[in-house]
């Protein structure tokens, strides 16, 4: 994946004052891939379950893209993603940005 010129980078929508922690960097990691138009985060809420490291994963096809769900901590958040990868590509690019 050879980097985009910054004004060909995709867009990440900063509509939220809170956002997971990290969260906003790896958004900006992966509007640089170059199928990948818009990244947007949503709603934030709140997990039984306690999740040590941060973990993104594809949860279901959107029209136009995927939602994703991050989740660190007991911390949720939905983010929408508008992109014409396919599930396996979007895995791919996925793991190339996300530590662990």
């Amino acid at each position: 994946m050879a980097p985009k010129p910054k004004d060909a980078r995709g867009r990440v929508v900063l509509n939220h004052s809170t956002h997971i922690p990290g969260l906003i960097a790896i958004l900006h990691k992966l509007s640089a891939h170059p199928h990948i138009k818009t990244l947007t985060p949503a709603v934030i809420s709140r997990g039984r379950s306690h999740a040590p490291k941060f973990r993104l994963k594809i949860s279901v096809p959107i029209r136009g893209g995927f939602k994703l769900i991050a989740r660190q901590g007991k911390s949720i958040q939905e983010v929408f993603i508008i992109t014409n990868l396919n599930l396996e590509q979007l895995k791919e690019a996925i793991q190339a940005v996300v530590p662990g």
